[in-house]
């Protein structure tokens, strides 16, 4: 399902993506039955959320590396390293349960490109990224002001978002917003 949706909007990505995908989607399903890892509880709306996810990558340019705030079961934190295998990818969890599984979806998958961080992002070390993500978190205006300490003046930003995205926003920040029938993704950036 994902890869034909995919396919319709002109997203290809090479057959390791998908393999991996299958192995994530059995583990989480095997962990969402004794830990409750993520909202996503069937196939579904797994393929919902991975889709959701990937989808990105159809209109980001190429960066070096990522941080996903906030990464819970790996959306999109975890399906943009799968697909993006030349970038870093750190993923910023704060409960040990999910930054456990992503951890052993790291190990598992063999991910030399993916760094999971068990903290909230407040407490990390500043560093620079050229791209941060984050779904489902907070609010656009706390989420530029909890990443102020990894950016530069051309990192630039993807919230994935739902409607409320249009009320998040305004001119004095230079952003685009693209939006698909499920989901809106709010892209921020000097650069855009």
């Amino acid at each position: 399902m994902i890869k034909a949706k995919l396919q319709q909007n002109n997203i290809s990505l090479d057959d390791k993506f998908f393999t991996n995908v299958e192995k994530y989607k059995q583990h989480l399903m095997k962990w969402n039955k004794i830990h409750n890892i993520s909202g996503a509880k069937d196939e579904a709306t797994m393929d919902d959320f991975i889709y959701d996810s990937v989808f990105a990558v159809s209109f980001l340019p190429k960066v070096k590396n990522i941080l996903d705030i906030g990464s819970g079961a790996g959306f999109p934190g975890m399906i943009l390293a799968l697909a993006l295998p030349d970038t870093e990818v750190t993923l910023v969890e704060p409960l040990t349960k999910r930054a456990s599984f992503l951890q052993y979806i790291k190990a598992t998958l063999n991910l030399k490109n993916v760094k999971v961080v068990k903290k909230r992002v407040e407490e990390m070390p500043g560093e620079s990224f050229e791209l941060i993500t984050s779904r489902a978190v907070t609010d656009t205006k706390m989420l530029l002001q909890i990443s102020k300490n990894f950016t530069t003046k051309d990192t630039m930003f993807l919230f994935y978002k739902g409607q409320r995205v249009f009320e998040e926003v305004d001119n004095t920040i230079k952003h685009k917003i693209i939006q698909t029938d499920n989901r809106h993704y709010l892209l921020i950036g000097e650069n855009l």
